[in-house]
């Protein structure tokens, strides 16, 4: 049985919102950032001391997204991360976001691991895939 998606709140501000009064669809790739950081740091992987230690960051190689319902001003949406792969130097993560029991927007999001000075693919530490894996289904 796989572990239960991490969840993330993220309460909806003006700033977030278009001409309609509506989350702008481009915001919904900033809630998910904002989740998998935190998802992150939940499992003891702080970036910048990652990046520090072994010159590693994560960068997003590639998403795909699904809008199914609008968020608005005030809502208190929850934002999950749900790995479902770990490569040698990429992690595929399911992201949602609901509001209560909504789901409002979905995501498959590949994140790979690069060199922070010639951005090339390397492979992602030991200690970080070691960490990464017991979250795996």
């Amino acid at each position: 049985m796989s572990p239960a998606p991490f969840q993330h709140p993220v309460r909806v501000y003006w700033e977030d919102t278009d001409a309609g009064g509506v989350v702008f669809y481009a915001n919904y790739l900033k809630f998910f950032e904002r989740a998998r950081t935190e998802w992150l740091r939940s499992l003891g992987v702080q970036q910048q001391a990652l990046r520090e230690a072994t010159g590693a960051i994560f960068i997003v190689s590639s998403t795909q997204l699904r809008y199914l319902a609008p968020a608005r001003l005030d809502d208190e949406l929850h934002i999950t991360v749900q790995p479902l792969q770990l490569g040698r130097a990429s992690m595929q993560l399911a992201q949602q976001a609901w509001c209560g029991q909504q789901l409002l927007a979905e995501s498959d999001i590949r994140i790979g691991c690069v060199d922070q000075h010639s951005f090339k693919p390397r492979r992602i530490p030991a200690t970080i895939t070691s960490t990464l894996s017991p979250a795996l289904p």
